[in-house]
């Protein structure tokens, strides 16, 4: 979690340190962004069985989640989100590649991995009720597009005529997709979900609450 704030204050060193570590995909994967989640899941998922969320039915209600259920939810959410890193990594990978470079996954997941670092933490402003989640998703994702204007062609290294392209298309792959994730999430938190909430209830053996 440090890295990420030291990312927003000082980024242009901070990715040079982290290009300088060369840093293998095991190490970036299950001691940097692995504990990232899980972490920020954990606070999320506090704000899920605490606090609860907002739902919309005959009458808006405030639906304070079970443990089981929150468990689940944080799992899945999870899980997609670390797909949002593998997916970004590959896309910029193919991105970056030219006839004249040829870039290896680690790297491209290294950027991505601690390009995410700020949208991640940002998660944990929605442990709220009263805070429409897509504000910390629009303020977290906004961070990581700014950090990895630094972060892509210090790791990358690509050609100078491809960087600007390399950045554009990789930011804008990574805002779909991980836009594509949280509006599951919200979907799901909101009760739009009803048939997948019916299966989470008999999945974890109880009623809804």
């Amino acid at each position: 979690m440090i890295k990420a704030f030291l990312l927003l204050a000082r980024p242009a060193p901070t990715w040079e340190g982290i290009a300088t570590a060369g840093r293998g995909f095991g190490f970036v994967l299950f001691l940097y962004l692995v504990p990232l989640i899980l972490l920020t899941s954990a606070v999320e998922g506090y704000g899920l069985h605490h606090g609860g969320k907002w739902q919309k039915s005959a009458v808006s209600h405030l639906k304070k989640f079970s443990l089981p259920e929150t468990m689940v939810v944080e799992a899945g959410h999870s899980a997609l989100l670390l797909g949002v890193a593998l997916v970004g990594a590959l896309a910029a990978k193919s991105f970056a590649g030219t006839f004249h470079r040829r870039h290896r996954f680690s790297d491209a997941f290294t950027a991505i991995a601690y390009g995410l670092g700020p949208f991640l933490v940002l998660r944990m402003a929605d442990v709220s009720a009263a805070l429409t989640p897509w504000a910390p998703w629009g303020v977290g994702m906004a961070l990581t597009v700014a950090v990895l204007y630094h972060g892509l062609p210090c790791i990358l290294r690509p050609d100078p005529p491809h960087a600007i392209g390399l950045y554009f298309l990789t930011s804008l792959t990574l805002c779909v997709i991980a836009g594509l994730v949280h509006l599951l999430y919200v979907f799901y938190v909101e009760g739009r979900f009803k048939e997948l909430t019916k299966g989470v209830t008999d999945l974890i053996g109880g009623a809804p609450s």
